[in-house]
């Protein structure tokens, strides 16, 4: 099922008088404009808002995710959402606090942006009094000269301002400096927002409260050019309770697409959550009520051993994202592995991911599995290994090894696959070539 069928289930929780106080209970207002006006708006007649996502990977994150779903908490309260695609700014890119950005071509972006376009559509509404919209910043940004854009936009920008934006402020303090080219991304988002309130009447904007300096140079370019107020809201970071950050600049990145991170990783994901992130990431990243997350807080706290917070995020969102099908596959995956179900009735693509996410190996049929062992990982040495087989404590395919001269020949599963296992819950992943 689809995440928009899904999503179309959804309501917002009655527990809250408004959205605004829905979504600061949820812990997604890290950073905003004036809250209380904030707080009127989203409380009175439909407004249109937005969320642009640049094409500077081809496909949505886990960050992205946020700023999804808060599109939708707000749409489902009745206001109406533009997904916008940066079919120019992600010909550029905002600027990292570290280096300078490599360019992807004008094919690939293009390329790129249908990805992004397909899976933005996926969390919003198309029908109804509030159905969202998609747009594309190249649209507007490709007709205009360079005269026009310095005349009409860029008079508007004070420099003493740009700089003192965060990642500008840090890209002028390291080695490599920061390019006239990135170092103009900001007025091109400012721009972006001011095309969107002329044409649309977008009056607020969502981001990452690490693009607060490119939030708030949209809502002043309203207010210089147009002399009305704009809004914007900085959702938090996502991080673990040690501070440690998600994303690609990270090089652990949570993928949307199935394709970069499988079902049964991004399955994996959720349900290794710390109980000190677990709550947190079920006000954020689904639609159960205040009074369901509150009974899994005290669950959490009562029974930790149990997990019931983090199995039910990681159905929940796993579900959200890709669906229920490829959802139960993940956990007939988890359970099998383990010794709780067939293997050899997995579906071989998911058996694939889920031992691709394990230490494993490449190797051929006549391998020896004590020899596997220390291939993967299982154990330091031969001699470990035969104790460990000894000891009945090995197994393939969840059938215990009592021959220490046994090989993979007649025990892969189809696709030429195996799972090997040391003890319960230590496990490998066998490729035979």
């Amino acid at each position: 099922m689809p995440a928009s069928e899904i999503l179309s289930d959804q309501r917002n929780d009655d527990s809250f008088d408004d959205v605004w106080e829905e979504i600061v209970w949820r812990g997604l207002v890290h950073v905003s404009t004036d809250e209380a006006e904030l707080k009127s708006v989203l409380a009175g007649e439909p407004i249109t808002y937005y969320c642009g996502f640049d094409p500077t990977a081809p496909s949505l994150h886990l960050g992205n995710l946020v700023q999804l779903l808060t599109m939708r908490r707000i749409q489902l309260a009745g206001h109406k959402p533009l997904g916008l695609v940066g079919g120019s700014t992600g010909l550029i890119g905002d600027p990292r606090p570290t280096a300078e950005r490599t360019l992807n071509t004008k094919d690939t972006v293009a390329e790129w942006v249908g990805y992004l376009q397909e899976q933005v559509s996926r969390f919003l509404s198309f029908e109804g009094d509030n159905a969202a919209r998609l747009v594309n910043n190249l649209d507007w940004t490709a007709p205009l000269s360079a005269i026009d854009f310095l005349r009409d936009i860029g008079k508007h920008f004070r420099v003493g301002t740009m700089l003192k934006k965060d990642a500008v402020s840090a890209r002028l303090n390291s080695d490599s400096g920061i390019s006239y080219t990135e170092f103009s991304y900001q007025i091109l988002q400012g721009m972006d927002f001011l095309e969107l309130f002329r044409t649309y009447g977008c009056v607020l904007q969502t981001g990452g409260s690490d693009q607060w300096g490119n939030l708030t140079s949209g809502t002043d370019l309203i207010r210089k050019a147009e002399a009305v107020s704009a809004h914007a809201i900085g959702t938090p970071l996502i991080t673990n309770s040690d501070g440690t950050k998600f994303g690609k600049s990270e090089g652990n990145a949570v993928w949307l697409d199935p394709a970069l991170t499988s079902p049964y990783a991004f399955y994996q994901f959720w349900l290794n959550s710390d109980d000190a992130d677990v709550i947190s990431r079920l006000k954020i990243f689904t639609f159960l009520s205040k009074a369901e997350i509150d009974r899994l807080a005290d669950a959490v706290a009562a029974e930790p051993f149990r997990r019931e917070a983090q199995r039910t995020l990681a159905l929940e969102v796993t579900t959200l994202v890709h669906g229920g099908e490829a959802t139960q596959a993940a956990i007939e995956a988890a359970g099998a592995l383990f010794g709780q179900g067939d293997l050899a009735e997995l579906d071989s693509g998911t058996l694939e991911a889920a031992l691709r996410e394990l230490p494993n190996t490449t190797t051929t049929s006549d391998t020896l599995v004590v020899q596997l062992l220390v291939d993967t990982g299982l154990a330091a040495s031969l001699g470990e290994s035969r104790r460990a087989l000894e000891q009945g404590g090995v197994y393939l395919n969840n059938t215990k090894v009592e021959d220490v001269a046994l090989t993979l020949a007649s025990s892969t599963l189809p696709g030429g696959m195996a799972v090997l296992r040391r003890g319960k819950k230590t496990l490998a992943g066998i490729f035979v070539e």
